[in-house]
């Protein structure tokens, strides 16, 4: 049966999901939440989709068997590899974020796309949107997970990946939520492009088919349980660096997936 009260499944590779975790707890301020981030196996974009397809299949059967009410693929490399068969088989709404994000970039004219060499060479995107330029840029996950987003070595990496973007791009989707976090990076490397990235879009459409389906908590506290599968203090450090309070965190082996 359908239990509004349950919690709502978010997973990302590491932190990175935890820009479309805000986003989400801005839109349902009455959700509960489960974070799962598998910050042993990170990153996840230059691992075959295979690979990521089962880390995907793994987690969101642990996220099952805690009884989330919903799953949100906060990882632009796993809905790549894992959407749409975990929507069409499991027993809870499945949410990705590339077509979110790719409905927000299509009121533009030349739209490039950043993301993990995963992602890019899966061409995902361009089911939903026309992508005039597209580049892969490995460094830049390791570069936020290891808390380097606004120092000088990001920007000197943003200019090597964008020096090649077309001089006529308007927007540009950051096609990984880990990427927000370089912003500001990427705003002096591309100043006037539009940048796109996948929370605010994802957790507007979640909101709205939560709505739908008659899954809002009405008593719900926005509480959130987080679960990682590498070393909890270097979680709990970087995470709280990127603003967000960690209160109940758990580690999970890899050998309980």
């Amino acid at each position: 049966m359908k239990d509004p009260r349950r919690p709502i499944g978010v997973f990302d590779s590491g932190v990175g999901g935890l820009t479309v975790l805000s986003a989400l707890r801005r839109a349902l301020p009455q959700e509960d939440f489960l974070y799962f981030g598998d910050t042993a196996r990170v990153p996840y974009g230059s691992k075959p989709l295979s690979m990521v397809r089962r880390f995907a299949w793994e987690i969101a059967g642990f996220l099952l068997r805690q009884g989330v009410k919903a799953i949100v693929v906060a990882c632009n490399t796993a809905s790549s590899a894992a959407l749409p068969d975990l929507a069409e088989d499991l027993s809870v709404p499945v949410f990705g974020v590339l077509e979110p994000v790719a409905k927000a970039a299509q009121g533009y004219g030349k739209v490039g796309l950043i993301g993990t060499q995963a992602t890019v060479e899966s061409r995902s995107y361009e089911r939903y949107v026309e992508v005039s330029w597209a580049r892969a840029c490995p460094l830049f996950v390791p570069l936020v997970e290891e808390g380097l987003w606004d120092d000088p070595v990001a920007l000197l990496v943003a200019r090597h990946y964008l020096e090649e973007a077309p001089q006529d791009l308007e927007a540009l989707i950051l096609g990984c939520t880990h990427y927000p976090f370089l912003k500001n990076t990427l705003a002096k490397v591309l100043p006037g492009v539009r940048l796109i990235d996948s929370a605010e879009a994802t957790a507007e459409a979640v909101a709205k088919a939560l709505k739908e389906e008659g899954l809002l908590n009405p008593e719900g506290q926005s509480r959130v349980v987080h679960f990682v599968t590498g070393d909890p203090e270097s979680y709990r450090n970087l995470a709280e660096r990127l603003g967000v309070r960690v209160e109940v965190l758990k580690r999970v082996s890899l050998e309980e997936l």
